[in-house]
C-alpha cells in the first residue's frame, strides 16, 4: 500500500496536478492575505487555463507552447469582454472564434491542447464579464497567471529534468513485458489464440503512444542540448526496447503446427514457455526498479533457462532420431535463437541501469534519430486543406461551434443560473468521436452528481472556512491527478473542489449544487446529441483511410526488406523509418477499430471484416518483420529471381488492396497461380539440392543454410497467403 502511494505521488499525473495546484493556490493565499482575493483568484484562473497546454516536450517547445497559450487565453478574454455589450457583433465574432480555435487542432497534440485552453477561456469569460478599464486589468491578470504557471513548470523541470522520460521508459518496459508474457501464453495447450492476439493489438496501441512521447522528449532534447550521459543511457534503453519489441513481433511461429508436432513432447514447449515468462518477468522487475529508483537485481537466471531449453532440444533429437527430428529441430533452434537474441538485448538494458560503461552499446544506433520525429511546422496550407467536410477536424469544429452557440442561447433564454457552465461542460466533454464523447458524458454526469452529494454532506457538517479551503486544495490536487487516467474520479474531485470554493464565497451553496447538476446535464445532453446528429464522425467512414495507411506502410516495409536481402549491407535509415511507420500504422488501425466498437451497433458497418483486416495486417507485419530480422542478424545467400518474383507478387497484392480502398477503377495486376507455383517450386528445388549436397546434417554451415531456406520459403508462402486474404477481405468490405 505504501509503495502504491509512493508510485502515485511520483507519477507524472500527480506532478502535473501539483504544478497547477501550486500555481493556483499561491496567488489566492498571497493576495487574500493583503485583502485582494479577486486579484489572486484571477491570477489563479490564468494559471488554470494555461495548464492544459503543458504537454511533454523539450524545453524550447515547452516554453514557446505555453507562451502562445498564455497570449491566446488572455487575448480571447479581452475580445469577449470588449464586444459583449454589442450582441450583433458578439455572436458572429464568437462563432468565428470558436470555429478558428477548434480548427487549429489540425496541427497536432500541442495545438489541440492550446485550442482546449482557449475554448475554456471563452467559456469562463462569460462568468466574469468586465467593463471599462477593468477589462484590460482582468486580461492582464490572466496573462500574469499564465506566466506564473510557466515559471512553476520550469522550476519543476529543472528540479527533475529527466524524471518524465524515466517514468515513460518504465511504463514502456512494463507494457513490453506484458507483450512478451502474452507470447508465452500462446504455448499453453488449447490457448485462446484469438483473445491473446487481440490483447497484443491493444498493447500495440498503448505502446505507440508512449513511444511517440519518448521520441518527442528524448530525441528533441538530444538535438537541442547535446547528448549527456543520462540522455545517452535513456536513448540506449529506448532503442533496445524497440529492438526487443521488433524481435517479439517479427518472430512469428505457426503455433498450431508446433503444437501438433510437440504436444507429445511437452517438456520442450514448457521449457520455452518458462524462458518466455522469465524474459517478461525480468523486464517487469527492471520497470519497477526504474520507477522506484532502486537498484536493479535480476530474480531469474536467463542463461540457465536458455541452457535448459538447449538440453530439452538435444533430448528431443536423441529420442526421435536425427533424421526424423530434423524439421522439428530446425523449428526449435529458430525459437532458441530468438530467445538468445532477446536475452542479449535484455542484458544491454540491465547494463544500462547497473553500470556506467554503456556507451559502446550504442554502436551508432543513434544515427539519424531526428528523422524519427515529426517536424514542428505550422503552415497555413495545412488548415486550408482541412476546409472540407472530408476532414474530421472541420466537421468537429463546425459541430462544436454550433453546439456551444445553442448551449449559450439556451442558457440565456431558459431559467438556468449560469449559461457559461453549460458551455464549459460542452467544451470539456465534446470530442471528435461519438464513443469518447458518450463515455465522457456518462463519467462527467456521474462525477458531478457524486461530487455534489459528497461536497454537500461535508459542508453540512463543517462550516470552518479554513478547513473547507484546505479540503478544496486537496480535492483540486486529486481532481487534476485523476482526470487524465480516470475521468470519472477526476470529475468527482473537481466538482467537490468547485463547490467548496463557492461554499466559502456564497451562502446559498444548496442552490449552487442543484444548478451545477442541471447545467452539467444540459451541456452533456447537447454534446451527446450533437455528436449523433450534426455531421457525425462515424468511425466506419475513417476505417478505409487507416486501412490504406497500414497496408501502404506494410508494402513500403516489405520493399525495404527485399532491397536489404538483394543488396545486403548495413541497415539503412529508410529501412528503419519504414519499419517504424509500419508499427505506428497498425497501432492507429487498431485504435480506430476500438473507437468503432464503442459506437452504436447500427454504425458498426462490416465490423467482422474490419477486425479480420486488422489482424491480417498485423500478421503480415509480423511475417515481414520476421524475414527482415533474420536478414539483419544472419549472413544470407544471394537472392534468387524466384524470391524477387514472389515478393513482388505480395507487393502487387497489397497495391491492389490499396486501389480497392481508394475505389480506384484502374485494373489491378495479378500474377497467375501457375507462375507463382513455378517460383515456389524453384525455391523448394534449391532447398532439395542443398539437402542432397549436405554431407553431414550436423555440419553448422549446412544447418544455417537450411535454416535460411526453410525460413525464407515458409515466410514467402505465408506472406503470399496473407496478401491474397487482404485483397479478398478488402473486396468484401468495399462492396456497397
Amino acid at each position: 500500500m505504501i509503495l502504491k502511494v509512493k508510485q502515485f505521488v511520483d507519477s507524472t499525473y500527480f506532478t502535473n496536478a501539483l504544478k497547477v495546484t501550486i500555481s493556483a493556490v499561491v496567488p489566492v493565499l498571497l493576495f487574500t492575505y493583503f485583502g485582494h482575493f479577486r486579484i489572486g483568484f484571477t491570477i489563479a484562473l490564468g494559471a488554470f487555463l494555461t495548464y492544459p497546454s503543458d504537454i511533454p516536450s523539450n524545453l524550447k517547445h515547452k516554453i514557446n507552447g505555453l507562451l502562445v497559450a498564455v497570449l491566446i487565453v488572455a487575448g480571447v478574454n479581452l475580445i469577449i469582454n470588449l464586444i459583449n455589450p454589442y450582441p450583433f457583433i458578439l455572436y458572429p465574432t464568437l462563432a468565428l472564434l470558436l470555429f478558428f480555435l477548434s480548427m487549429i487542432s489540425v496541427y497536432g497534440q500541442r495545438s489541440t491542447m492550446v485550442s482546449f485552453s482557449a475554448l475554456l477561456s471563452i467559456s469562463l469569460a462569460f462568468a466574469h464579464l468586465q467593463t471599462g478599464w477593468d477589462i484590460l486589468q482582468y486580461s492582464g491578470l490572466l496573462l500574469s497567471g499564465g506566466l506564473f504557471y510557466l515559471l512553476v513548470s520550469l522550476i519543476f523541470y529543472y528540479i527533475r529534468p529527466h524524471r518524465y522520460v524515466e517514468l515513460q521508459i518504465a511504463q514502456c518496459i512494463k507494457l513490453t513485458a506484458k507483450y512478451l508474457k502474452l507470447r508465452g501464453d500462446l504455448w499453453e495447450i488449447n490457448s485462446d489464440k484469438k483473445g491473446i492476439i487481440e490483447k497484443q493489438l491493444h498493447l500495440q496501441v498503448q505502446l505507440n503512444t508512449i513511444q511517440e512521447n519518448i521520441r518527442e522528449v528524448l530525441i528533441r532534447n538530444r538535438t537541442a542540448s547535446g547528448s549527456s550521459n543520462q540522455n545517452r543511457k535513456m536513448l540506449l534503453t529506448f532503442i533496445s526496447l524497440m529492438e526487443i519489441m521488433e524481435l517479439a513481433v517479427s518472430t512469428s511461429f505457426d503455433h498450431d503446427k508446433l503444437h501438433q508436432k510437440f504436444d507429445n513432447h511437452p517438456r520442450v514447449l514448457s521449457k520455452y514457455q518458462n524462458l518466455a515468462y522469465h524474459l517478461a518477468a525480468d523486464l517487469k522487475q527492471l520497470s519497477k526498479s526504474i520507477q522506484n529508483r532502486s537498484k536493479y537485481l535480476s530474480k531469474h537466471n536467463l542463461n540457465k533457462a536458455l541452457h535448459e531449453l538447449e538440453v530439452a532440444i538435444t533430448d528431443y533429437e536423441s529420442e526421435i532420431g536425427p533424421i526424423q527430428a530434423s524439421e522439428g529441430v530446425f523449428m526449435l533452434k529458430t525459437m532458441m535463437r530468438y530467445a538468445e537474441k532477446q536475452v542479449d538485448k535484455i542484458k544491454v538494458l540491465e547494463r544500462a541501469f547497473s553500470s556506467s560503461l554503456i556507451l559502446h552499446d550504442l554502436k551508432g544506433k543513434d544515427k539519424d534519430l531526428e528523422k524519427f520525429i515529426s517536424t514542428q511546422y505550422y503552415p497555413l496550407s495545412t488548415m486550408i486543406e482541412n476546409f472540407s467536410f472530408s476532414s474530421t477536424v472541420f466537421r468537429h469544429s463546425l459541430r462544436l461551434t454550433i453546439t456551444i452557440l445553442i448551449g449559450f442561447i439556451i442558457g440565456k433564454v431558459l431559467p438556468f443560473q449560469n449559461a457559461y457552465w453549460i458551455v464549459l461542460t460542452i467544451v470539456v466533454i465534446m470530442r471528435q468521436g461519438y464513443g469518447l464523447t458518450k463515455q465522457r458524458t456518462y463519467q462527467r454526469i456521474f462525477g458531478t452528481i457524486l461530487g455534489g452529494f459528497i461536497a454537500f454532506g461535508i459542508l453540512s457538517v463543517i462550516h470552518d472556512s479554513t478547513i473547507i479551503g484546505g479540503l478544496a486544495i486537496i480535492a483540486m490536487l486529486f481532481g487534476f491527478s485523476f482526470a487524465p487516467s480516470n475521468y470519472k474520479v477526476g470529475a468527482t474531485f473537481v466538482t467537490i473542489y468547485v463547490i467548496f470554493i463557492y461554499g466559502i464565497l456564497t451562502p446559498n451553496v444548496d442552490d449552487l449544487i442543484q444548478y451545477r447538476v442541471l447545467d452539467t446535464l444540459a451541456g452533456a445532453s447537447l454534446s451527446f446529441l450533437a455528436n449523433y446528429f450534426i455531421w457525425p464522425s462515424w468511425e466506419f467512414l475513417n476505417i478505409p483511410v487507416y486501412l490504406e495507411k497500414s497496408i501502404e506502410a506494410n508494402r513500403n516495409y516489405l520493399k525495404q526488406i527485399s532491397l536489404l536481402y538483394n543488396k545486403k549491407g548495413a541497415i539503412s535509415t529508410p529501412y528503419r523509418l519504414a519499419r517504424k511507420q509500419a508499427f505506428v500504422e497498425i497501432g492507429n488501425l487498431m485504435a480506430s477499430f476500438q473507437r468503432m466498437i464503442q459506437e452504436p451497433k447500427s454504425k458498426q458497418n462490416k465490423l467482422s471484416q474490419v477486425y479480420k483486416l486488422t489482424v491480417l495486417n498485423h500478421t503480415l507485419l509480423s511475417s515481414a518483420a520476421s524475414l527482415g530480422t533474420y536478414i539483419q542478424s544472419n549472413k544470407t545467400s544471394e537472392a534468387s529471381e524466384a524470391f524477387n518474383v514472389v515478393v513482388n507478387n505480395v507487393i502487387q497484392n497489397l497495391e491492389n488492396a490499396i486501389l480497392l480502398l481508394k475505389e480506384d477503377e484502374t485494373e489491378s495486376k495479378e500474377s497467375t497461380i501457375e507462375e507463382l507455383g513455378k517460383r515456389f517450386s524453384e525455391l523448394k528445388n534449391i532447398r532439395a539440392r542443398e539437402l542432397k549436397q549436405g554431407a553431414d546434417i550436423n555440419e553448422e554451415a549446412f544447418q544455417l543454410k537450411m535454416q535460411e531456406a526453410q525460413l525464407v520459403i515458409e515466410q514467402l508462402i505465408w506472406l503470399t497467403n496473407l496478401s491474397e486474404n487482404i485483397v479478398k477481405t478488402t473486396k468484401v468490405l468495399m462492396k456497397s
